[in-house]
């Protein structure tokens, strides 16, 4: 043995390892804080030349893992709430539609059940108050199909003599027209190619035309009742059949009802003073002979309450020429000439060539004259008149006028016997006036006041005088 070998202590000498287990908790701590002093390794190192750079490298490194990982989880996070959004919002959109099967459903099942139809209607007008749903023809023909089981139900309890509201059963028409109008334009929107597939517009409008009657009969039933606002609605859709596509394969032009209806639409719109609804369909109001004379009587006074002079007269003209023994254009057409009494006479003219005996033309002649100042030919027709109509108290009037004023024209100079006979002649004229019309005192008050001032007929003269300054007072 060496000498110089030196022999461990015992303590010193290494003996077999023996293994002994922390428990986990101690065991993440203790990772922890060699973490944590690595770190701080790191950091110090850094501080040093090269060696430092090499440390700082592992730390940037390990700083780039770490943000890649946060940005990776940033993005399956954004990506998680698409997803979430677009499900969100394709479950939003299913609701309604959903409802919207289900009440289609529920309607069908009424109109199979062959009862509580109104009910299936209601919940086809219910879905069409949401906008979304008003381009759905299907709804349209659910719809048409709840109110026309109605109509038909009502229409049976007509016929067997059951009780059953006629308002209600005609409005069921009119809203079958409706109807059946808003969805025959649904029916003719092309498809996505441009192709029009009108499938439903032949059988709808077989079905319709046969319904058309009503609507004309609906509308003189609320004529008689009074509402003319409801009656002219019901004209004005059975004469629109007219240009609707629905009929575009029937002729309605030749339709001896439609003249009718449209003088009924005129009437209803005039008693409603509706001026503008009642020349709306004057023109084949105009086509039903047996009531042309009192469209014309419509017209006339729709344009008098526009305003339209020019038209006006123009419809008095028209109603003239074709009903000149009418009372109501003649007089009115005199009227609109009372400032153009050269007019006024040729409309007289024309009438006396229809009827020369005419109590109402003789009378409207010798006005004219006595506005022309033609007063000896106005006093010939007035002394016609009275001859035939001695009770005519306007021409008693007109014939005393006319003395009056031809006294007046003369020289008082010159012709006092002639302007005394005058006024004598005028006064039994003016006297029957006043017998026939004692309520016209402003008329034969100052006529009289006149003829008895230049008569000399104090009496006669001081009666009168206090008449008109009674009227004054």
């Amino acid at each position: 043995m060496n000498v110089f070998q030196k022999k461990s202590p015992k303590h010193l000498v290494s003996s077999k390892k023996v293994r002994t287990f922390a428990p986990a908790k101690q065991i993440r701590e203790t990772s922890k804080m060699q973490e944590w002093g690595s770190v701080a390794q790191l950091n110090r190192a850094s501080d040093y030349g090269s060696e430092g750079c090499g440390f700082e490298s592992r730390r940037n490194h390990e700083i780039e893992r770490k943000s890649n990982g946060f940005l990776f989880f940033n993005k399956v996070r954004r990506m998680r709430v698409r997803r979430f959004t677009v499900f969100i919002a394709l479950f939003i959109v299913a609701l309604p539609v959903c409802a919207q099967r289900k009440q289609i459903g529920e309607a069908r099942t009424y109109l199979k059940s062959g009862k509580n139809f109104d009910k299936a209607e209601k919940l086809m007008t219910d879905l069409l108050k949401d906008s979304a749903n008003r381009e759905n023809k299907r709804i349209y023909e659910i719809w048409f199909q709840s109110v026309q089981k109605q109509y038909e139900q009502a229409n049976e309890r007509f016929y067997m003599k059951k009780q059953q509201d006629t308002a209600q059963f005609f409005s069921l028409v009119r809203k079958l027209f409706t109807i059946s109008f808003r969805m025959d334009s649904l029916d003719a929107r092309p498809d996505k190619k441009g192709k029009v597939d009108l499938e439903l517009r032949k059988d709808v409008a077989h079905d319709m035309n046969g319904y058309r009657t009503n609507l004309f009969f609906g509308g003189s039933y609320l004529v008689r009742k009074g509402d003319f606002k409801k009656a002219y609605d019901y004209f004005e859709t059975y004469i629109d059949c007219r240009r609707q596509p629905l009929f575009s394969g029937y002729d309605f032009s030749q339709e001896p009802r439609m003249a009718e209806a449209a003088y009924w639409a005129t009437y209803s719109a005039y008693r409603m003073d509706e001026p503008v609804l009642a020349l709306r369909y004057r023109d084949l109001a105009l086509g039903d002979t047996a009531k042309r004379s009192w469209t014309l009587q419509y017209v006339a006074e729709s344009w008098k309450a526009l305003k339209d002079d020019s038209m006006y007269v123009a419809t008095l003209w028209q109603g003239f020429n074709d009903y000149p023994l009418s009372n109501y254009f003649f007089p009115r057409l005199m009227d609109s000439y009372q400032n153009q009494p050269e007019k006024a006479l040729e409309v007289a003219d024309q009438a006396l060539m229809t009827d020369s005996t005419s109590r109402l033309f003789l009378f409207a002649k010798s006005v004219a004259l006595l506005r022309l100042e033609r007063f000896a030919e106005s006093l010939d027709y007035s002394d016609r008149l009275i001859k035939r109509h001695p009770d005519m108290a306007e021409a008693y009037y007109n014939a005393g006028t006319a003395y009056v004023n031809i006294a007046l024209r003369m020289d008082p100079v010159r012709h006092k016997k002639q302007i005394r006979k005058m006024y004598q002649k005028a006064m039994p004229y003016m006297e029957k006036y006043r017998v026939l019309a004692p309520g016209g005192a402003q008329k034969w008050g100052p006529a009289l006041y006149r003829i008895y001032f230049n008569l000399n007929m104090g009496k006669q003269f001081d009666e009168i005088d206090k008449i008109l300054k009674k009227q004054k007072s």
